[in-house]
């Protein structure tokens, strides 16, 4: 895909879409904030239906111990 998006760019000569470009690269070549995710922002969005589903989901597949895996 890389070598792709390098040969179209070789071939246009459109100043606009050029110019477009180099802005995206500069864009993305700048370190990019990354906002810290807080539990708080979901609060409401699952239904009680929802959450109890994700509930029964956890604990059929995360709290099943197996003896011999301790061996």
């Amino acid at each position: 895909m890389k070598l792709y998006l390098i040969e179209e760019v070789l071939k246009t000569d459109n100043e606009a879409t050029l110019t477009e470009l180099e802005t995206i690269l500069n864009r993305s070549a700048k370190p990019q904030k990354v906002k810290a995710v807080c539990a708080h922002e979901f609060v409401g969005r699952w239904s009680r239906k929802d959450a109890t589903l994700i509930e029964k989901a956890i604990k059929d597949g995360c709290e099943q111990i197996n003896e011999d895996d301790w061996k």
